[in-house]
């Protein structure tokens, strides 16, 4: 079984015919965002405007992430493996609690 690789946006993303918020990713194919299925168009378009906002950021932390993992790797260490460790990392310091939540 091949292993799942992350998908880069291709661009930001856009509201489709069906009024969902969707980007293209680097592989061709077309992704929606999950948003609440209660949200409104104003909604909608407040987190397009935050997205687009964060877009300059997000590109800054790829290139920081990238960095990362080129100081990082070696042949005990390959890409994929600093990749993984980098998003395992990642995702257990940014998790927020589910009391946080609510």
């Amino acid at each position: 079984m091949a292993e799942e690789q992350p998908i880069t946006p291709h661009a930001g993303p856009t509201l489709d015919s069906e009024g969902q918020l969707t980007y293209v990713g680097d592989d061709g194919r077309r992704y929606v965002v999950g948003l609440p299925p209660d949200t409104d168009g104003e909604g909608i378009e407040r987190v397009m405007g935050d997205l687009r906002e964060g877009h300059d950021l997000l590109l800054r932390i790829e290139a920081l992430c990238q960095q990362w993992i080129e100081t990082v790797h070696s042949p005990e260490l390959d890409h994929r493996s600093a990749l993984v460790l980098l998003l395992t990392t990642l995702e257990t310091s940014l998790d927020v609690p589910d009391s946080d939540l609510d």
